[in-house]
């Protein structure tokens, strides 16, 4: 009889724990299942699409005001919004504007996926390798510091007025940004996940692949948002400096040539196309990429 009695509290301590867990578990599942609901549209447009739209009506407005007022009453030094629309309009209908953009942008992503596959592992034996490191490590921070216009006249003289001098001088400016990123990531990798990499039998090539690579991504992604960023302005700056005509018209040449013929509405109309086109490919590219990897480590929470 007394090991019944002390067994029935026991039984109803277990059951209460067991009940309170189970209470807990459904709360939690609920909140998560609440967290992962889908925003509503009008919450969504107020807090992602409103800001960035007044944003730009108020430069937009800022801009006219300049024209209307004559606070810059030279049209060859400021032109109107409403003649930078009339230029975009006319390449456009003449059939010159997706051309404009199609010549860069083709250009910049195959000059960055070179960038990628030469940064990366030029990162990962930099980030490994300790001789390494000390031999090239001080060499790719100086590099990405250095302007990419600098590389711009060599390139020429090396190559000559071709793709081919547009893709180096891409390189020399992605390559030190990606690769930098990478060793940025992997020196933040805990030593605790290598510990158990090697534990479980990942060593060499198989550590590197699943367990270096995974754990330092997010600072891999960040060297490729900026290795990104450095090959768009390395292809404008080589567009701008060695135009010619059997290279076709991407942004910088239309750049260069409102320049050259002092026609400042085609000037901001390259300016405002460079812009879009670097916005654009973030949006859609790399903030998607950046959003799942902090997601997958629960560090952004979906909705």
């Amino acid at each position: 009889m007394a090991s019944t009695d002390t067994t029935r509290p026991a039984g109803g301590a277990g059951a209460k724990d067991g009940g309170d867990l189970a209470g807990l578990e459904a709360g939690l599942d609920a909140l998560e299942s609440v967290q992962q609901g889908r925003k509503p549209f009008r919450q969504t447009f107020v807090e992602k699409i409103l800001p960035p739209a007044v944003a730009v009506l108020l430069v937009l407005a800022v801009w006219q005001a300049l024209v209307s007022f004559e606070i810059v009453d030279d049209p060859t030094k400021l032109p109107a919004p409403s003649d930078v629309w009339e230029v975009l309009h006319q390449a456009w209908l003449q059939g010159e504007l997706l051309g404009y953009i199609w010549t860069s942008v083709s250009r910049g992503l195959l000059g960055f996926c070179f960038a990628l596959v030469i940064g990366t592992p030029l990162g990962l034996m930099v980030a490994r390798v300790k001789f390494v490191r000390a031999a090239i490590g001080p060499i790719l921070s100086g590099l990405q510091s250095l302007p990419s216009v600098a590389w711009v006249p060599p390139a020429v003289i090396w190559l000559g007025l071709n793709n081919s001098m547009m893709y180096a001088v891409i390189l020399l400016g992605a390559v030190p940004s990606i690769a930098n990123g990478l060793v940025s990531g992997v020196d933040q990798v805990s030593p605790i996940f290598l510990r158990a990499g090697r534990t479980l039998g990942a060593t060499g090539l198989r550590g590197t692949w699943h367990i270096v690579l995974p754990a330092a991504l997010p600072g891999y992604v960040a060297g490729l948002k900026q290795g990104w960023a450095f090959s768009w302005r390395s292809l404008m700056a080589a567009e701008i400096i060695a135009s010619f005509p059997d290279l076709g018209v991407g942004l910088g040449q239309l750049l260069e040539n409102g320049r050259n013929a002092s026609d400042m509405a085609m000037v901001f109309e390259a300016i405002l196309l460079i812009l879009v086109v670097g916005i654009a490919i973030d949006l859609l590219i790399f903030s998607p990429l950046e959003r799942w990897v902090l997601r997958s480590r629960g560090l952004l929470v979906r909705g």
